[in-house]
């Protein structure tokens, strides 16, 4: 198992709808190990397999909610449903999100409350899970991942503006750069 580098913004693989993952093979198990190890070494909350360079729908996530309950997984071939968004404002404070393929950024943005992730194991057994909260964030980011589009694209003004700027100042959005965990310095 192995640490992959994480794709930065510009990577074609990111922009684009990732395909559906139809072999569960010892291939598919070593990815998902290599992802879990590497969004742990990132740090990170989730990690889906373009954010490595594989354009297949999958999805890790590691989240403890505040009562301190491990939610620990992997999607495959996912499907999300959403509640309702709301049209105010992202808290400038309390909807902070972050990617990894945008190292060291963190901008407000808005999403649903609540979530329904459904889709297979690696075992191909159903999962279903309802969240709500940063754990329902968390989906709806990397559900994201998997039709191309970064939480910077949702972006509303000024931050969609001020996220382009950075992305152009660090020389990013061109296909190429990436970093590794544990080894390449980025700010956080």
């Amino acid at each position: 198992m192995a640490i992959r580098r994480i794709c930065i913004t510009g990577e074609p693989v990111l922009h684009q709808r990732a395909q559906e993952v139809t072999e569960f093979d010892d291939n598919l198990r070593e990815l998902v190990q290599d992802m879990y190890e590497t969004m742990d070494k990132a740090p990170g909350v989730g990690l889906a397999a373009p954010q490595i360079g594989v354009g297949l729908r999958v999805f890790v996530y590691d989240y403890a909610d505040d009562d301190g309950n491990e939610r620990r997984g992997v999607v495959i071939n996912p499907e999300l449903s959403i509640g309702e968004v709301s049209t105010e404002p992202a808290d400038e404070d309390t909807e902070i999100e972050g990617c990894l393929s945008v190292p060291g950024e963190r901008f407000p943005l808005k999403r649903a409350e609540t979530a329904v992730l459904t889709g297979v194991d690696l075992d191909q057994q159903p999962v279903r899970i309802e969240a709500d909260g940063w754990f329902a964030r968390i989906f709806q980011h990397e559900f994201d991942h998997l039709d191309g589009t970064l939480y910077v694209n949702r972006l509303a003004e000024p931050w969609q503006e001020i996220s382009q700027d950075i992305i152009a100042d660090n020389g990013w959005g061109k296909p190429g750069l990436s970093w590794l965990p544990g080894k390449d310095k980025l700010e956080a």
